[in-house]
């Protein structure tokens, strides 16, 4: 897997908005990508220091449209803490 294939973008929620503030900053990642791998492509893209990236893999939810059910996608989301004093600008 090549790097600038691993992040595919932020994650826009009010609760990972809130937490730029702090230095923390939340992104949908590739599902294969381990964390050494994110905190890299990470300074090597936004030019910042990571002190600690957390992922979790989210699960499909139920939707419905009229009559017929189905399932949201499943991806992998990384949630990198910055060196104080660090941003990325979104």
């Amino acid at each position: 897997m090549r790097n600038p294939d691993i992040i595919f973008g932020p994650v826009i929620t009010e609760k990972s908005i809130n937490g730029n503030q702090e230095g923390v900053y939340t992104f949908k990642v590739d599902k294969r990508a381990t964390k050494t791998q994110i905190k890299s492509e990470i300074e090597r893209q936004f030019g910042v220091k990571v002190v600690k990236v957390n992922t979790l893999n989210t699960k499909a939810k139920d939707r419905r449209v009229g009559r017929y059910t189905g399932k949201t996608k499943t991806y992998k989301k990384a949630i990198v803490t910055l060196a104080q004093g660090s941003s990325i600008e979104m």
